[in-house]
């Protein structure tokens, strides 16, 4: 079921985005080479709970944790670990979702630790510029393909990127995960049509190499998550979408430059 959200749902939603985008500002400042993981989880927590939120993975289907935490070939659904140490020239993916007052908001953000390689600046860029491609489609009248296919068309055409399947983005609200599912690939004009009022999430997920992922079991932690199928690295950059008249609209915004015509 698709609920369409009022107005005043959309500002309640932007609120709850507010207090992720918060966490992802304090993040930048903290992120480096010998960093903790387990430090992203704990100054996460304790800023969401301190802005008058929760956050929503933690409990969702037995997860245990805040945040998702994905270095390097990790595509998504890594999770924070005691001792694990970022290194220089990591690319680390951070991923949340917050409730506020009862109103959902998800968002992730890729992160370059140190300095990195010039082959993993363009990974992030071409990602993140992806992501704002698919945002430009989301708007009353055009289709969910469309979304999907301005962002596969930019990252198929960057010397062989591939631009992850299996992980696709959704709507949200009242819950985290609602319909419709929201691929960052696909066919124009093909889809369910977009509408005022429906909330989603777009997050594409950008590999060096093959599209393709696979599991990877961590015996330590008991606990599987996603990787590259040829092991090289990946990114993903994510935000909240509400449909209005006025077009697209970031609920999850950082007030960087690419989200200025889209804020609230």
């Amino acid at each position: 079921m698709i609920t369409l959200k009022s107005p005043r749902e959309i500002e309640m939603m932007a609120k709850s985005g507010a207090v992720l985008a918060g966490v992802h500002k304090e993040l930048q400042k903290i992120i480096k080479p010998g960093l903790d993981t387990w430090k992203i989880e704990e100054l996460a927590n304790k800023y969401i709970t301190e802005h008058g939120a929760r956050p929503s993975e933690k409990g969702f289907d037995g997860y245990k944790f805040g945040t998702c935490i994905s270095i390097n070939d990790e595509v998504a659904h890594g999770i924070p670990r005691k001792g694990l140490l970022l290194k220089e020239g990591d690319v680390l993916k951070v991923d949340m979702t917050v409730n506020k007052d009862g109103f959902e908001s998800d968002s992730c953000w890729t992160y370059a630790v140190g300095k990195i390689s010039d082959e993993n600046k363009k990974l992030m860029q071409v990602c993140h510029d992806a992501l704002y491609r698919g945002i430009d489609q989301a708007v009353i009248g055009n289709r969910l393909g469309d979304i999907g296919f301005a962002c596969q068309d930019y990252i198929e055409n960057q010397n062989h990127m591939g631009d992850v399947r299996e992980l696709i983005g959704h709507g949200i609200q009242p819950t985290m995960h609602e319909q419709p599912n929201v691929p960052a690939y696909g066919e124009k004009g093909q889809g369910m049509r977009l509408r005022e009022g429906m909330t989603i999430t777009i997050e594409p997920m950008v590999n060096l190499g093959t599209w393709e992922i696979t599991d990877r079991y961590d015996k330590k932690d008991d606990w599987t998550y996603y990787v590259s199928a040829d092991g090289t690295n990946s990114a993903q950059y994510e935000h909240t979408i509400a449909i209005t008249k006025d077009g697209p609209k970031i609920l999850t915004s950082q007030d960087h430059v690419a989200d200025a015509k889209y804020m609230l």
